[in-house]
């Protein structure tokens, strides 16, 4: 999708928001990454993220968020900051559907017993309508979710990579588990076809947890 054209002085407002997304990243990680850093990062981040004309309102919101977990990322891969849990990656090509569905379940039924990203090859506008719906009637709240592009850090921070349909979109690291689900993507699929896949997703939710040597809650 194109750029949203901005006049002057909202393209203006715009980036003084982002720049003081960026400040506040970097009283949250002084003494683990430069100003410097940070600010690359978010302007990374603002650059990924600013195209996409539904989001735009917010574009700064959205850009604090995936930076952080960028540099987050980072740090655990890098060792700078502790890892108390296991780190799962869930990596499809738009980040609309399947990867949110197994993230949201993971982060649910491992009661937070297990950290958990999702991210796309080739991220959508935003997250499947049909998606959020289901989801939400099994009590899991989308609406503060986003499409996010896959990045280097989140693969280099996981211990496990899960990938549905994206190919070799994802780089290969050693001493990692990577991992294939063919799942159907739900876009465009009639409302229980969703479900199914929901389900099926579920199920391999709970049989990772399990080998991960965590509890599903019920």
């Amino acid at each position: 999708m194109a750029a949203v054209q901005l006049t002057p002085a909202e393209e203006g407002e715009l980036r003084a928001r982002v720049r003081r997304e960026a400040e506040a990243l970097a009283r949250e990680f002084a003494g683990i990454f430069s100003p410097e850093t940070v600010e690359r990062y978010v302007t990374e981040s603002f650059d990924a993220i600013r195209g996409r004309a539904r989001l735009l309102d917010f574009v700064p919101v959205f850009v604090h968020r995936y930076s952080r977990e960028r540099l987050r990322a980072l740090a655990q891969a890098e060792g700078l900051i502790a890892r108390d849990r296991p780190e799962v990656l869930y990596v499809c090509v738009h980040n609309a559907g399947r990867s949110q569905v197994a993230a949201a379940l993971t982060a649910r039924l491992s009661g937070g017993a297990v950290a958990v990203r999702s991210a796309g090859s080739d991220p959508a506008d935003e997250i499947n309508p049909a998606v959020v719906e289901v989801l939400a009637e099994r009590g899991i709240d989308l609406s503060e979710e986003f499409p996010k592009p896959l990045s280097d850090e989140v693969v280099r921070a996981a211990d496990v990579v899960i990938t549905m349909g994206c190919g070799d979109a994802c780089p290969i690291y050693p001493g990692k588990r990577y991992m294939d689900w063919d799942v159907p993507d739900p876009a465009g699929q009639p409302r229980e076809v969703v479900e199914a896949i929901v389900a099926d997703i579920e199920q391999r939710v709970r049989k990772l947890l399990a080998e991960l040597g965590v509890a599903a809650v019920q």
